[in-house]
């Protein structure tokens, strides 16, 4: 199992909700500072990062993602 942080630069109001519709999204929400919402992903294998992220970026007005996974 992998976990993973992704921070989102969306200038979107409810970007959040968005992103907890997501598969393998079990917890977002808006967040304070140089980003505007915070996804936390748990997922199988390291490949579906890349797909999450992907979907994340392919939403209307996100401008920008950060992925930080987790290290044991």
């Amino acid at each position: 199992m992998v976990k993973a942080v992704i921070l989102v630069k969306s200038p979107k109001k409810l970007i959040a909700a968005k992103l907890g519709k997501l598969e393998y999204i079990y917890n977002s929400f808006p967040i304070s500072g140089q980003f505007d919402a915070v996804a936390f992903v748990k997922v199988d294998d390291l490949a579906q990062i890349r797909e999450i992220t992907t979907k994340i970026q392919m939403i209307p007005g996100v401008e920008r993602t950060e992925t930080m996974m987790e290290i044991q």
